[in-house]
């Protein structure tokens, strides 16, 4: 929550996705949600996809993305809106080339976002048959959802550096567990050091600190990442505004409870998506059962964006922020 501690804790923007990983089988795709196209389509289908007001729906949905976790979240979404009950797609040549496999005939492609192009058609393994040379199919294409890991690796400590690109500065605090973090505009100006480089070794660049965040000692390592994707998702959802609205949008002035409901899905997912269990689905719950199962006014947009964002973000060093250019 802003400027306030955050209770109950425990619970993109620029760079594009890496190809096809040729080692685990495993798509890391993506697109560059900067595209106005892209974004217009989204949000048109989002306002035409109006179930997602129900928290029966939206809850299935965060699941369905939650869960494939192979796919970019905005894929993973769009997977879900075209076959629901989809376990694992690939394209056709990766199908036959990886595992033997044959599309059916009978078969309706999938269509999601190509990294750096437009569009890409994938099947389902309902929609595939073995060819004459099949092979065994991996866990990850026969239970994908089974697929845990639950424990954080470098993902808290890159995080936290990737932040300061954002002029986000970190901070223990001694609070006990009910306060398990918070964010708010810096009050005073300042500066961070940002890493600008990591080859050959890591150097750095100032940046201005505009945001301080206070995370609690009195967690583990898993909890304080939640802790963390919570707060950031207020950020990167615009709850604090925006320095500049290509990094995110400027969304403040939302009610408290969309703003909650907004950070939470995002921690929901990008932890669920790791593995970690979090107790943010119980306040989503608690929520919806609370409003008789309506959604409050939320952006499912932006909350993509965030987590794509946060996702990165716990993967490697990502390039510092484009200065503005003087006027």
């Amino acid at each position: 929550m802003l400027d306030r501690p955050c209770h109950r804790q425990l619970t993109l923007f620029d760079e594009p996705d890496e190809p096809l990983d040729s080692e685990e089988g495993v798509q890391k795709d993506g697109i560059d949600p900067t595209r106005a196209d892209i974004k217009d389509g989204l949000d048109e289908l989002f306002a035409i996809a109006g179930k997602y007001r129900s928290g029966n729906e939206y809850m299935k949905l965060l699941n369905f993305v939650k869960g494939f976790r192979f796919y970019s979240p905005f894929n993973a979404m769009l997977i879900h809106t075209q076959r629901p009950g989809a376990k694992y797609v690939a394209t056709p040549k990766r199908w036959s080339e990886r595992y033997g496999y044959n599309v059916k005939v009978s078969a309706t492609p999938i269509t999601i976002l190509r990294p750096m192009g437009p569009v890409m058609f994938v099947f389902d393994v309902t929609d595939v048959e073995p060819g004459p040379w099949a092979r065994p199919l991996p866990p990850e294409v026969v239970n994908p959802f089974d697929i845990r890991r639950g424990t954080i690796g470098n993902e808290l400590d890159l995080t936290i550096a990737n932040a300061k690109r954002d002029g986000i500065s970190i901070s223990d605090h001694q609070a006990g567990s009910q306060l398990a973090g918070s964010i708010r505009r810096a009050p005073n100006p300042g500066t961070l050091n940002a890493v600008k480089s990591k080859r050959p070794d890591l150097t750095y660049e100032t940046v201005p600190k505009r945001y301080e965040m206070l995370l609690s000692t009195h967690l583990s390592k898993e909890a304080r990442y939640a802790t963390l994707v919570h707060e950031l998702g207020h950020l990167y959802c615009g709850h604090l505004g925006t320095p500049d609205p290509k990094w995110w949008p400027n969304r403040s002035g939302r009610s408290r409870v969309a703003e909650e409901f907004e950070a939470e899905s995002v921690s929901y997912l990008v932890c669920g998506r790791l593995g970690i269990e979090t107790t943010s689905d119980e306040y989503l719950s608690g929520y919806l059962q609370a409003a008789k199962g309506e959604v409050p006014e939320i952006s499912v947009d932006t909350i993509l964006r965030a987590v794509t964002l946060i996702e990165k973000m716990g993967k490697d060093y990502l390039p510092l922020r484009p200065k503005k250019k003087a006027q």
